[in-house]
């Protein structure tokens, strides 16, 4: 008997033993197999299925999805079979000839005369890459070489030859960590498996033997294989190759777009997620591409950092979230979407929507600007316009439209700071988590932290007749069969998404003052004085925006909304560092336009239908009155009233409608300092306005005198009602506020 065949019976025997205590261990099959597979990747998709983002979760691994047979190169499976196993076709899961051949060939070198052969075949090999004891076990000793013989008969049995072929190329080790055909076909090549050539194909299957050789010897050994295969003219210029492919010049990885990496950091947690989101990969591409466009024409003006989001007034699906501008910004990964800003004057409609709702002020109501400066305790207060001049009288239509601070703050002290942050919490401002007075009169311009997906939230509120409700990230009749994944719940997305007990509607302003504001904000005319009547806030459809500029133009904003679109931009530096002459007109309009642009003339190459968008109805309970102004401060014009606020001329307010206590505001503490002689401890009483004859001071109830006379007060421990009376004996204004004695610190206490 020949020596080879010797070992093959002798092999047959010992293999019998081990069946015995294989038979009882079953493999998985292959639709387990299959299905236990978890790339390292994860996918964020878009709302039509096509991908958005590729974001890798698992580092210890390279594995990119599942690759079928049929989509990998005929030229890698036959370099792969002829350099692993060349009668893969033709055994039983063992190549008996060959195991014998190696068998006494390792056995005649036993002195290590010549390089050893082995014999595991691809089914073999699959064994130890499927099986859990083969893989605790390794390959160390004989009986556990025949387990796995046993077992790749078994698998043999119960697999097709196609499906082992196919798992053994998706789970085996290629390179480093790079594991399946996918991942090191797209890591070292650049293309996906169907595409490899025959130097390619040769190159991988010399890798399953040495994995991590350096590059000359798997070049060797592909060109040993590519003769095999008489394809001997592709050696030409191998080592090269090998050296540019293995060297990690080439990592394309994945070729998913990123186009959107902040939402995909937030969405994307475990490997082998594909999420789809309500994004349209056609807005979220543009979008992108027009904030990267005006940032480079704004970096000589120190502007490197931007955000846009998007949102559908009806559903709340988010349409577009741009986090940042990528490479041309220092910070790329903070998601400028939900990163905390000062709003600035964005938050000026919600001031005055509340002044409608409570009839305190009407679209038509006059309100002088001019320099103010108000006494908070701290210090005084003294709000300037954008621009160094003031206007005089001007209509609330007027001062909302062009964004006049004065009367913003004005207004601001006829509500309270706290009645407005109440507001602003309604309308989803979840980050204001300090009180009204706190603030101070400063939260009239914007001096709160916001974020862009607060801000834009809120003006689709606007949108929707002053009713907030949460946003989603998934498609809406997706979101009805399950609970939809929230991107994020805190900081600058407290709040903003279904879930986490978020109710899902609220009424944070009635519908008559949220139409009166849209009204302002979609007039050209009331903005004209500030931004001329055509500028980047005029569109050919309806539409109602406003802009905004924090202290020192650290941020830009613009955010606004048509019938169903609503557009929050944001432009400025991730690091918090001032632009250079950068207004909202400037900076984040241009952007805001294009991409409300984009929504609204849809492309009939793409099936993107033409979006119109027409003047809203006004709801019940408004009034249209023609007023005029005594003196004509403004041309005369319809305006919208709330019934009980209608008038038909309207005239300068007198001192004592504007007559406002500026000190004590109203919860001040004082606190008496008892080394402090009590004379020099004495309050100031003061108003906002000069005041009328006859106006006088009441202290819980007692008169204190005459305004103009009686401007201090002495005060004592406790708390107080100070009021403003006119002479008739009214309460014009009223304040409460406390007094408080610190101990005598030359005395003991207890």
């Amino acid at each position: 008997m020949k020596p080879a065949r010797r070992w093959a019976v002798a092999g047959c025997a010992a293999l019998l033993l081990a069946q015995g205590a294989s038979s009882a261990h079953a493999l998985p099959s292959y639709a387990q197999v299959k299905s236990a597979y978890v790339p390292s990747e994860s996918l964020l998709v878009a709302r039509d299925g096509r991908p958005l983002h590729s974001r890798r979760i698992d580092t210890t691994v390279r594995r990119f999805a599942w690759t079928p047979l049929h989509d990998m190169s005929p030229a890698l499976l036959r370099a792969v079979i002829a350099s692993e196993d060349k009668n893969f076709f033709e055994h039983s899961g063992v190549d008996w000839k060959a195991a014998g051949s190696a068998a006494w060939s390792n056995v005649w070198d036993s002195a290590g005369k010549k390089r050893l052969r082995g014999a595991s075949t691809l089914t073999m090999q699959l064994v130890g890459l499927i099986d859990e004891d083969e893989k605790r076990r390794g390959r160390r000793s004989v009986l556990e070489k025949i387990s796995q013989t046993a077992l790749a008969l078994q698998l043999d049995r119960q697999w097709s030859k196609r499906q082992i072929l196919e798992a053994y190329l998706n789970l085996v080790a290629f390179r480093g960590e790079l594991q399946g055909v996918g991942a090191m076909s797209r890591t070292l090549f650049g293309k996906w498996p169907d595409g490899l050539v025959e130097r390619e194909a040769a190159l991988a299957a010399a890798l399953l033997r040495a994995p991590n050789a350096a590059p000359r010897l798997v070049s060797q050994r592909a060109c040993f294989l590519l003769k095999e295969l008489e394809r001997a003219s592709e050696c030409e210029g191998l080592d090269s190759f090998a050296t540019y492919s293995l060297g990690g010049d080439l990592r394309q990885g994945t070729d998913v777009a990123p186009l959107a990496p902040h939402l995909a950091a937030k969405l994307l947690t475990r490997p082998g997620q594909t999420v789809k989101t309500s994004l349209d990969a056609d807005l979220q591409g543009f979008a992108a591409e027009s904030l990267r466009r005006h940032l480079r024409a704004l970096a000589p003006q120190n502007a490197q950092d931007g955000a846009v989001l998007v949102l559908d007034n009806a559903t709340g699906e988010v349409l577009a979230w741009v986090g940042s501008s990528g490479n041309l910004s220092d910070a790329a990964n903070v998601d400028g979407v939900t990163a905390l800003r000062q709003a600035g004057s964005t938050l000026k409609p919600f001031l005055y929507g509340l002044a409608f709702q409570r009839k305190t002020l009407t679209p038509a109501s006059l309100i002088e600007d001019a320099p103010l400066a108000l006494d908070t305790g701290n210090g005084l207060y003294a709000p300037q316009n954008y621009e160094p001049d003031y206007r005089g009288w001007v209509s609330i239509r007027t001062a909302l439209g062009g964004s006049l601070n004065v009367p913003a703050v004005k207004t601001l002290t006829r509500i309270g700071p706290e009645p407005l942050r109440k507001t602003l919490r309604e309308f989803g401002f979840d980050s204001l988590t300090e009180s009204g007075e706190w603030y101070g009169y400063s939260l009239a311009l914007g001096s709160a932290d916001i974020s862009l997906l607060m801000l834009a939230n809120a003006y689709r509120a606007l949108a929707n007749a002053g009713v907030w409700t949460p946003l989603r990230s998934t498609p809406s009749r997706l979101a009805a069969r399950f609970d939809a994944p929230m991107p994020c719940a805190d900081k600058g997305c407290a709040g903003v998404f279904a879930g986490a007990g978020n109710l899902p509607k609220r009424i944070a302003l009635s519908a008559p003052a949220a139409f009166q504001i849209s009204d302002i904000l979609a007039d050209r005319n009331a903005r004209a004085g500030t931004f001329g009547l055509e500028s980047w806030l005029s569109t050919p459809y309806w539409s109602a925006v406003k802009t905004g500029t924090s202290k020192d133009m650290r941020d830009n904003w613009c955010a606004g909304y048509s019938r169903r679109y609503t557009v929050g931009v944001w432009v400025g530096n991730a690091a918090g560092e001032p632009m250079h002459d950068v207004s909202g007109i400037a900076g984040a309009a241009p952007v805001w336009r294009e991409v409300l642009d984009w929504l609204h003339r849809g492309d009939a190459t793409l099936g993107r239908p033409v979006v119109v968008s027409a003047s809203p109805e006004a709801p019940k309970g408004l009034l249209r009155t023609r007023v005029r102004f005594d003196p004509p401060a403004e041309a005369a014009r319809e305006e919208w009233f709330l019934p009980g606020t209608e008038h038909t001329v309207v005239r300068a307010a007198t001192l004592r409608a504007l007559g406002q206590i500026s000190y004590p505001a109203n919860g001040t503490i004082v606190a008496l300092d008892p080394d402090i002689p009590p004379q020099r401890q004495r309050l100031p009483l003061r108003l906002s306005s000069p005041p009328e004859p006859g106006w006088r001071w009441r202290l819980n109830g007692k008169s204190l005198g005459p305004v103009a006379t009686a401007n201090t007060w002495l005060p004592r421990a406790g708390a107080h009602e100070l009021e403003l009376v006119s002479q008739s004996g009214q309460a014009l204004d009223r304040v409460r506020f406390e007094v408080r004695a610190m101990p005598d610190r030359g005395k003991p206490t207890r």
